[in-house]
């Protein structure tokens, strides 16, 4: 593991790894400035880390269960980091192949010093969140453990991981940003928080489908639903099978779109202070429109890859922002990009 350096190295070790493990994070991370950027950066990596064990092929499933709690215990502050880290490292890869994940995971140590930099009330806000991240991930690789990987059974129980997934990660921001808001924002953004997290996460499940399968073994859209469809998880990368797989994210496509309204309120409530951003947030609620439009044209593309808006809107949409864009623009923004690609508007 990592030798110590000064709070300010960990911070910005911290930055460069959340734009190696997700581009689309970074662009939040990116759009917030200190002291916001420097809390929901260090939350995120510190997901980050359960979510490369749940992930990892190579560790039997009782060993990643065992290294979940192990995390949980430290997260809850019922185990020492230096435990954690010794058990782990019997599965973190040699550095010439390691993933930028596993450098994370590798460097936990790094990111749990810059944690501790934090004001009190961060870490507090941090930290349960986090931990229930951790012991619903824990809990899913144990319940699918004899089956090698995740296999989604109904819709309730995608949204019960979904949760746990990113609904944590929102209760996470949630937590950070409600600080300094007022009691109505603050009612409104717990309101809608699980609204916006469903919406990014389900996307990424409808967009992610075959690469899942083929990468992870891991099946999120609902075991019944794919039945209802005559099809079984094997289908996920069998071309014979685009269309009815499609027809099934197209469903999958309408349930995210249900939590539409509910992010665009929780991105109404969320007060701009302490180097919080509209345009943080608004991108990826934007983008997430973009791809739903993306997955209905074209549903049976996840068989092959996943499915995504084009680098030209993505640009477009940034540059709205940095122009100006403001919330009261958001509906007509999400109106345009509903049916096309916004740098084609």
């Amino acid at each position: 593991m990592s030798k110590g350096g000064s709070v300010v190295d960990e911070l910005a070790w911290c930055h460069d790894a959340v734009v190696d493990v997700s581009r689309t994070f970074a662009i939040t991370i990116e759009r917030l400035a200190p002291p916001m950027a420097d809390r929901i950066c260090v939350g995120y990596l510190m997901c980050r880390v359960a979510d490369t064990i749940e992930d990892a092929g190579h560790i039997p499933p009782d060993d990643q269960v065992h290294l979940l709690e192990h995390y949980e215990s430290v997260l809850e502050n019922e185990a020492s980091l230096d435990t954690f880290e010794n058990e782990v490292a019997e599965w973190v890869p040699p550095a010439e192949d390691r993933s930028d994940d596993w450098d994370v995971v590798a460097n936990v140590d790094r990111v749990h010093r810059a944690f501790d930099s934090l004001p009190q009330a961060s870490r507090d806000a941090i930290r349960g969140p986090a931990s229930e991240l951790v012991s619903g991930m824990a809990m899913f690789v144990d319940r699918y453990a004899d089956a090698g990987g995740l296999r989604i059974r109904t819709i309730d129980e995608l949204e019960e991981y979904c949760w746990y997934a990113a609904g944590t990660v929102g209760e996470l921001v949630t937590n950070l940003l409600a600080e300094d808001a007022t009691p109505e924002r603050r009612r409104s953004m717990r309101e809608h928080a699980e609204a916006f997290a469903l919406l990014l996460q389900l996307v990424n499940v409808a967009k992610d489908v075959g690469d899942d399968y083929r990468e992870e073994n891991n099946v999120y859209l609902p075991i019944e639903w794919l039945r209802e469809a005559g099809i079984g998880p094997d289908d996920l990368a069998n071309p014979e099978a685009a269309g009815a797989v499609g027809s099934v994210v197209e469903r999958l496509v309408d349930r995210a779109a249900g939590y539409l309204d509910g992010a665009q309120a929780y991105l109404m409530a969320m007060p701009e202070t302490q180097g919080n951003t509209l345009s943080a947030w608004a991108i990826p609620k934007l983008l997430a429109v973009g791809t739903i439009r993306e997955l209905r044209a074209h549903p049976e593309a996840v068989v092959d890859g996943d499915v995504k808006v084009s680098r030209s809107e993505v640009y477009a949409l940034i540059e709205r922002f940095e122009t100006g864009a403001d919330k009261e623009e958001l509906p007509d923004l999400r109106n345009t990009m509903e049916h096309t690609p916004l740098h084609q508007a």
